[in-house]
């Protein structure tokens, strides 16, 4: 029984592989990389064996075409069929190589299905494969060809029309008469000449040159079935969690809390870490101004080791924009206030072991414009039935970075997907929520602005509104720990430091 069959590099690394029995993405992934360790260089061999699968291979260039079968299986057979295989690949791909080979993928499993069903080989050759790949259909050619008929008798009933139209306004011109009104418009609503000039125009624009049609043969997946093909690993995941039964929240700040907790990298922590952590709840108007903006931050002290419970901690604030701190009521605030350090009202206690203690927390609520971390410019217009969307932002705060940031404009149910003009970054379309999702990995200095334009059937309302969600490693108040020291001696203590800003809303109204 032939188990798969399979294009890998010289590494053995899958660009595409077609399994005819159940088998698992892991298990056949495992086997292709165990495959070019397992042959010995110098010896011309055609297979080679393992204990459980036997590989029947053809160099191709700097690819393999590899055979995977069970130790049972008839190896001429294998060698037949792997031939024909190898002679399958350059009728689809112009060179060997791997993006030529990844372009063609899905017209290379057509075909790889043709020549084996279920584990075993049919009986084709490469002419009958080429045949029903291009799965040329009478009946679809009888009927093309009698819509085109009926076409053509369109036009040229339609021209008859027009010249008779035509002539008719001459002869009412010629006596001085009034034009005759044409169909339920009435001569008081359209004049003969207006309504022969619509017809025409009517025709002239209904006979363009015709497009050559598309060759039968397939050329390849389009660029439609990769949309959004990158960035989906989150929503996959989120969707898995979803069939396991767990509740997911879909709120766009709150899933950015989610993807910094999984995705977010291991820090490696010392005997003290603290957490550095800043929400931001944001709400703009779509015509500009700040309706309320609203951040809050904590430091959360995590100690590991009792010999550190006795410390101070050294609290560096550059803030400049007004915001209001407040310690924790067992930690000493004139010690704070005084000397910028954080450490208990009674030296001589310490601080809980292997727990999270808020320290320090801030907060800070403003409607100042120039406060706005990043601004959203949203401006749809209409044009005839569509809608031409305009969107940019731009980093007003440049000592951020903002990463993962994803910028979600709602679209009108029902009518399709957006036609994208212009993009910095990637977008997704989710059909099923009907939103579109700018994505864009990392906004900064380098990187401050942006712009992204499409075109959708809606009114201007129907986009929002607009939603951003990221993750940022710099929190937006520039406060800091810079130092750690024991309460006796005042000697330095190594610790750790996790900054995390998120967004809890985001949103212009």
């Amino acid at each position: 029984v032939l188990l798969a069959a399979a294009v890998c590099t010289k590494a053995g690394k899958a660009i595409v592989s077609r399994q005819f029995v159940e088998m698992t993405r892991t298990r056949i992934e495992g086997l292709l990389a165990a495959f070019p360790k397992l042959m010995n260089t110098g010896k011309q061999h055609t297979f080679v064996e393992t204990e459980s699968v036997r590989y029947v291979y053809q160099p191709m260039e700097k690819l393999y075409m590899v055979l995977i079968t069970t130790k049972n299986s008839n190896i001429l057979e294998d060698l037949e069929t792997l031939r024909l295989f190898s002679r399958v690949i350059p009728e689809y791909c112009r060179a060997l190589e791997e993006n030529e080979i990844s372009e063609h993928c899905f017209d290379l499993i057509f075909a790889f299905d043709e020549i084996v069903a279920l584990g075993y080989r049919e009986n084709v050759n490469l002419a009958q494969i080429r045949t029903f790949t291009e799965m040329d259909s009478h009946e679809e050619k009888v009927f093309r060809a009698v819509r085109e008929t009926q076409e053509r008798e369109a036009k040229a009933e339609m021209r008859r029309k027009a010249k008779e139209l035509q002539q008719a306004r001459r002869d009412a011109e010629r006596h001085g008469k009034k034009a005759p009104g044409f169909g339920g418009f009435g001569s008081s609503a359209v004049s003969g000449g207006t309504m022969t000039a619509m017809i025409t125009e009517t025709i002239i624009e209904t006979e363009k040159p015709k497009v050559a049609p598309a060759p039968a043969r397939p050329s390849g997946p389009s660029k439609a079935l990769k949309l959004g093909a990158k960035g989906k690993e989150v929503d996959n995941f989120v969707d898995k969690l979803k069939s396991e039964g767990e509740n997911i929240m879909t709120s766009v700040g709150k899933r950015s809390a989610e993807a910094a907790k999984v995705l977010a990298p291991p820090i490696n922590m010392e005997s003290v870490h603290m957490k550095i952590e800043e929400k931001i709840s944001l709400t703009c108007g779509r015509d500009g101004g700040l309706q309320n903006m609203e951040l809050h931050g904590m430091i959360m002290l995590h100690i590991s080791d009792e010999k550190f419970a006795r410390i101070r901690l050294h609290v560096e604030n550059e803030d400049k924009r007004g915001v209001q701190l407040q310690t924790h009521p067992n930690v000493d605030k004139k010690l704070f206030t005084t000397e910028s350090q954080i450490g208990l009202k009674n030296p001589e206690k310490s601080f809980p072991i292997n727990s999270d203690v808020g320290v320090l927390k801030w907060r800070l609520q403003t409607t100042e414009e120039s406060f706005i971390p990043l601004t959203i410019n949203c401006w749809p217009s209409e044009s005839g039935n569509n809608c031409d969307v305009n969107i940019e932002y731009e980093l007003q705060e440049e000592s951020l970075e903002l990463n993962d940031v994803i910028i979600t404009i709602p679209l009108p149910s029902g009518v399709g997907a957006p036609v994208i003009g212009e993009i910095d970054g990637e977008y997704r379309h989710d059909s099923r929520r009907n939103l579109l999702e700018w994505c864009l990995p990392v906004i900064d200095a380098k990187n401050k602005s942006g712009s992204l334009e499409f075109s959708i059937a809606g009114q201007p309302n129907d986009f929002f509104p607009v939603q951003v969600s990221f993750i940022s490693k710099k929190n937006y108040c520039n406060i800091q720990v810079t130092k750690v020291t024991q309460v006796d001696g005042n000697s330095p203590v190594r610790f750790s430091t996790e900054t995390t800003f998120l967004v809890d809303k985001y949103e212009i109204l």
